[in-house]
């Protein structure tokens, strides 16, 4: 398993919708990047930075940010806690 550091977080992205509202088949170039991710694990924080993120929360993040791992065969993103825009509930 993989288990974050500092303020870091380990998130997997979920799958972004195929079709649009209207019902028109999006190819797979012209979806963006998914934002709304699942959080795997929370790193334990700093002396200056309080965790606030749980695992299992589902979060928005900045579009481009994070580094992308793939470990066992599953694509995960690390990002710093700054970079979560939002939780969804």
């Amino acid at each position: 398993m993989i288990r974050p550091l500092a303020d870091r977080v380990l998130i997997k992205m979920l799958e972004s919708e195929e079709t649009t509202k209207s019902g028109i088949i999006l190819s797979s170039g012209s979806q963006e990047k998914p934002q709304i991710a699942k959080v795997v694990a929370v790193g334990p924080g700093t002396e200056e930075v309080k965790m606030y993120i749980k695992e299992g929360d589902k979060v928005i993040i900045n579009k481009y940010s994070g580094t992308e791992v793939k470990y066992e065969g599953t694509e995960y993103t690390i990002v710093k806690q700054e970079d979560v825009l939002a939780v969804v509930e």
